[in-house]
């Protein structure tokens, strides 16, 4: 698509306010940033905690476990749902985290297992529709709103998180800073270091909620009736 009369039309305007073009917009230098100083010096174990009691607001459990038990809770977890099916995202880290034999172990005991297909779009939305349970890792979590922070990927696709009836989140304790400030700031970071960022990245705070009617509250209106999400002592 070509632009027709740009440079005129910024010219006219930049002549209305009295200033040169400008290409660029300048970072103002703020005298305060109260933005920074909540939850500023929490420990990673503090601000476990004030995840842990914000995910009681939301209406989301909330567990702890290692790596090496993380096979078994997620287990109790899926079992607790009911089971039945499970859609999770094509992604290494189950490996790394050990629960890959776990999700093969699913389908020989009634439970219906489908991994990301990036090359087969429309399967992903049958599948992500008829799921009982969808799995995802969060990338950065927010500890004052218990809010997970989740990447969309060709592997990752964003229908995972609004589809399945029952979402588990899994959440590397490094990944857990104290607000949406530090989140920001770790994504523009990725972005000045030249790094990749998704156009989708969805900011999830347990299951959906929605009081826009006459202030009644509803869940499960816009993606998950219930979600859980499992901290991991990756440290």
């Amino acid at each position: 698509m070509t632009i027709q009369n740009r440079d005129e039309f910024l010219n006219q305007i930049a002549q209305s306010l009295g200033r040169p073009v400008q290409t660029k917009v300048q970072r103002p230098t703020w005298n305060y940033s109260p933005q920074l100083e909540v939850l500023k010096n929490s420990s990673q174990d503090e601000l476990v905690e004030v995840l842990k009691q914000q995910c009681e607001n939301i209406h989301t459990s909330f567990v702890e476990t290692t790596t090496k038990n993380l096979s078994n809770v997620l287990h109790l977890v899926v079992s607790g749902y009911g089971g039945k099916s499970v859609v999770a995202w094509k992604d290494g880290r189950f490996e790394k985290f050990g629960v890959n034999k776990l999700m093969k172990f699913w389908p020989e005991n009634g439970i219906q297992f489908y991994e990301w297909n990036p090359k087969d779009h429309e399967e992903n939305i049958r599948q992500a529709e008829k799921a009982n349970i969808g799995i995802t890792i969060s990338e950065i979590t927010l500890a004052e709103s218990a809010t997970a922070v989740l990447y969309s990927h060709p592997n990752r696709g964003r229908t995972m998180n609004f589809l399945p009836q029952n979402v588990i989140v899994l959440i590397p304790k490094s990944s857990i800073v104290p607000r949406m400030t530090q989140a920001a700031q770790h994504i523009r970071q990725q972005i000045l270091a030249g790094k990749q960022v998704p156009s989708c990245i969805l900011f999830m705070s347990g299951p959906s909620n929605s009081a826009d009617i006459e202030s009644v509250l509803i869940v499960g209106v816009h993606g998950p009736v219930k979600a859980t999400y499992i901290v991991i002592e990756d440290q």
